[in-house]
């Protein structure tokens, strides 16, 4: 029976697996072991870097993690830098665009960062940081024909994914079969008690059991967490689709698009991206909105910058510059030339109809940057950098978040 003690190990899950709850043995019994244990649990997740940026529905896991370090135990995050090679092919209807050394290197840069305002990175003992690449490589022929012998063709065409794709006879490449091995052996080489993923990967955390069975070690549990709709509140959170949230994204973008998720995503949202009790939560929708979208900025930025892009988005309700959709509409700097003026990207960006138009708006003191007014025509920016995430405005109902890419 799950005590008050424990709350926080279900708060968000699907399931954990095995979870024998009237089972006294560790081995099936997750709290025994969390009980039982004379040392910290080490609890695994693993990051393949196959993109630059990280959304709110990364932060999830992420967020789990930073649980078990709070109650003393040791989080293990494995950046993927060799599985992201591959790339994980769960839920894929076609295989993955395979990534360079570089590549993978560039996008892990900033991995790191983004799960610092997260996880606890100071306290001794609480986080370690490994590279499969460690061990991944140094595997030679022999090991991975060990690997692969652990498996029948008939258990992997069993992976959901796997088996969509071999009825609609979509190829299937022999080196996608070796990631949920490899993502496996991940768990066998750092000794985990406990694999944290979304509700997509039992199958790959069920091969980490079976693989540190077959060598010899404890095996772990899997916690399984849903996977997060989008701000849509109909499909998954993807950059692809619009529908996300970035990590790393500006206080004023993270809060519009936050004060504006579905009533009907609310409650989940809070639960899984918040650490506020449920029962607290404000009936009025509207004040429920509110301080979901302030908790959550908050986490991943000051508390005052917070309060500054609530403010900012009420004035900007007020004076009609906000439609009701809620994200700020955005403007790729890539098709601009640096260095650059700012009357042309107001052009350039639709904000008014020529870069003359736009000279006369800021000499007629209509133009805003991060609500900063600008008086001087000629103001040039040289790099894309430089305004990345800023808010522009012109008048009081055409505005852009610009984006370096």
């Amino acid at each position: 029976m799950m005590t008050n003690k424990f709350t926080w190990l279900h708060r968000g899950i699907n399931e954990i697996f095995p979870e024998r709850r009237d089972s006294l043995d560790p081995n099936e019994n997750l709290i025994e072991r969390l009980t039982k244990s004379d040392h910290p649990l080490r609890v695994k997740l693993g990051i393949d870097p196959t993109g630059a940026d990280i959304h709110l529905g990364h932060s999830i896991p992420v967020r789990k993690l930073r649980a078990f370090q709070d109650a003393g135990h040791t989080a293990v995050l494995i950046i993927g830098d060799f599985t992201a090679r591959i790339g994980d092919p769960t839920g894929k209807s076609e295989v993955r665009q395979q990534l360079s050394l570089e590549q993978v290197k560039e996008n892990a840069k900033t991995y790191l960062e983004q799960v610092r305002p997260i996880l606890d990175f100071d306290t001794p003992g609480r986080l370690e940081i490994r590279y499969n690449s460690e061990w991944l490589s140094k595997l030679d022929l022999a090991n991975i024909l060990e690997l692969l012998a652990t498996m029948t063709v008939g258990q992997m065409l069993a992976k959901e994914g796997f088996a969509l794709r071999y009825q609609q006879e979509n190829p299937i490449y022999i080196h996608e079969f070796l990631y949920p091995l490899m993502q496996g052996y991940d768990s066998v080489a750092v000794d985990a008690d406990v694999e944290l993923g979304g509700t997509d990967q039992k199958f790959n955390i069920a091969v980490g059991r079976d693989l540190q069975r077959y060598f010899g070690k404890k095996t772990q549990f899997g916690l399984l967490m849903p996977i997060l709709l989008g701000t849509d509140g109909v499909q998954k959170m993807s950059k692809s689709l619009g529908n996300y949230v970035g990590l790393s994204e500006d206080c004023l973008s993270m809060y519009s698009k936050l004060e504006k998720v579905p009533d009907h995503q609310v409650e989940q949202y809070f639960e899984l991206l918040t650490d506020l009790p449920l029962n607290d939560i404000p009936q009025n929708p509207r004040e429920r909105q509110k301080l979901l979208a302030l908790d959550i900025v908050s986490q991943y930025h000051s508390r005052e910058d917070a309060l500054a892009a609530q403010q900012t988005a009420v004035k900007m309700v007020l004076e009609g510059d906000m439609s009701q959709t809620g994200a700020v509409p955005e403007f790729s700097l890539a098709s601009v030339e640096f260095p650059a003026k700012l009357f042309y990207i107001i052009g350039a960006s639709g904000l008014s109809k020529s870069s003359s138009e736009a000279r006369k708006k800021i000499a007629g003191g209509a133009v805003r940057l991060d609500d900063v007014r600008i008086s001087d025509q000629n103001l040039t920016f040289n790099f894309p950098a430089e305004l990345d995430g800023k808010v522009l405005r012109v008048g009081k109902k055409n505005f852009i978040r610009l984006v370096k890419n």
